[in-house]
């Protein structure tokens, strides 16, 4: 696999390699040799798709590994806030408050049907 930005080499099988249009790792997690990737999330064939690896912090119970993605996807929308406003799409609070309530809008009447299994476990 290439990491760097822009697009991702994937050998799907021996006879074919494809060119996908991925992101690039950040500098931090390619320089830790105990970085773990958490969640990738596609638009692919008119939908989202998702992988998430869930239960690293399940040894201290459901509250904690709850409580762990709680502060991992408030840490997300913090940088998503940070590059709109970045991009000229308005202040870091404007944003952060549109976003929370799009957020919640969303989880109260779905736009679309979720399908999919269970997350990558760790193991």
């Amino acid at each position: 696999m290439d990491f760097r930005a822009g697009r991702l080499s994937v050998k799907a099988n021996v006879e074919r390699t494809y060119e996908m249009d991925g992101l690039a790792i950040p500098p931090a997690a390619v320089r830790d040799q105990e970085a773990i990737e958490l969640a990738r999330v596609w638009v692919a064939e008119r939908g989202l798709h998702c992988s998430i690896k869930v239960g690293m912090y399940a040894e201290g119970g459901v509250a904690r590994e709850i409580n762990a993605w709680g502060i991992i996807l408030a840490d997300l929308v913090q940088h998503l806030t940070d590059a709109l406003s970045g991009e000229g799409f308005g202040s870091k609070a404007a944003l952060l408050e549109a976003l929370v309530d799009a957020f919640n809008e969303e989880i109260s009447a779905p736009t679309s049907d979720r399908t999919g299994g269970e997350g990558a476990k760790v193991s």
